[in-house]
């Protein structure tokens, strides 16, 4: 299975993934947020895999402009997908599908265990 990457283009996160990626010489497909938007059946299978709180990156300035109803929504995982589909910036980046599962964010360590 070929790696599967989701993030956006200018994200200083998702730099350092594809180019850790890059470097090794792993085969990836990137899914561009910005311009594919976000799958909602993709979405709901990673906040069931990783949890909401894994999913939904709490510290952009995305979620800093919602509402404290919309904020609210969040900690339900059904209203979460709907919410992270809407603004798909909020989700935490990269999340990297592979072979042995789902990744998300970027810690070197965790990337090497997964990929090596």
């Amino acid at each position: 299975m070929t790696i599967q990457l989701y993030g956006i283009p200018n994200c200083d996160t998702v730099r350092k993934a594809r180019r850790w990626l890059d470097a090794r010489g792993l085969d990836y497909t990137f899914h561009d947020f910005k311009k594919e938007g976000a799958d909602p059946a993709k979405v709901e299978s990673w906040i069931a895999a990783k949890g909401v709180g894994t999913v939904l990156n709490r510290r952009g300035t995305t979620w800093r402009k919602l509402d404290d109803a919309q904020k609210a929504r969040a900690d339900d995982s059904h209203e979460a997908v709907s919410l992270l589909v809407q603004h798909p910036s909020m989700i935490k980046r990269p999340v990297a599908e592979h072979a042995g599962g789902i990744i998300i964010g970027f810690e070197e360590d965790e990337w090497s265990a997964a990929f090596s």
